[in-house]
């Protein structure tokens, strides 16, 4: 499977795209997790839900909101745009994003179950020892939370990598700069004769997904191993 200069190109941008994404979602995310975890607070069942939005609603709808808050004329994409410089409008930035959003809920969802696993009196007896919460965090907490937190890193690539809808409604498709796999996909199967390419694309396409779920389903495993050590 010899990839042309132009597909080589579609996926170089595609790994781009996906790893801007889920480096951009990582703080959110985990914040999220954390405090959908461990906090208790007055409308706490509707971030749930808002942040498990993408994952029901069509994903054009999402494109459409994103248009809407980041498009040209968007009260975000004007602020992006005068204070940092930063354009989304069919850009490349534009398909990270809309991949950014898509790919939350797993990653989210993903955080929270290994933040929501860690044993807590290994935390209240670091701190009756005196460590400062901070110190517990970074040396108890956040290690602990590690395999879920790169598992979660690895589903959100996975769902940027298979990002379409949302994607093309953004910023359309643009050859070059947001022109990724499910986009050139879709591309090629209007084209007369080009079953081929599209057979690459795919093939491709499901390879680099299919190693993205392997892996997040191994630090899963890895990360409730752990657990199930510890306690026995």
């Amino acid at each position: 499977m010899i990839l042309s200069p132009e597909e080589w190109g579609i996926v170089l941008l595609s790994l781009k795209v996906s790893l801007v994404a889920v480096g951009l979602m990582l703080p959110v995310a985990f914040a999220l997790a954390w405090l959908l975890a461990r906090s208790r607070f007055p409308g706490k069942l509707i971030v749930d839900a808002l942040v498990h939005l993408p994952l029901v609603v069509p994903p054009v709808v999402t494109g459409w909101l994103l248009l809407l808050l980041f498009g040209a004329n968007g009260p975000l994409g004007r602020l992006f745009e005068q204070m940092l410089g930063i354009s989304f409008m069919f850009r490349w930035t534009g398909a990270a994003l809309a991949s950014a959003i898509m790919a939350m809920p797993l990653m989210v969802r993903a955080m929270r179950l290994s933040i929501e696993g860690i044993d807590r009196r290994l935390e209240q007896a670091a701190r009756t020892l005196g460590a400062q919460r901070q110190r517990v965090f970074f040396t108890i907490s956040l290690p602990l939370a590690l395999p879920g937190v790169l598992a979660g890193l690895v589903l959100g690539f996975a769902r940027s990598i298979g990002e379409f809808g949302a994607t093309i409604t953004f910023v359309s498709d643009v050859p070059g700069e947001t022109r990724t796999l499910p986009i050139a996909i879709y591309s090629a199967l209007q084209l007369p004769g080009a079953e081929t390419a599209v057979t690459r694309l795919a093939i491709l396409s499901i390879l680099l997904s299919l190693t993205a779920l392997v892996a997040s389903e191994a630090l899963a495993r890895r990360a409730s191993g752990g657990r199930t050590n510890h306690v026995l």
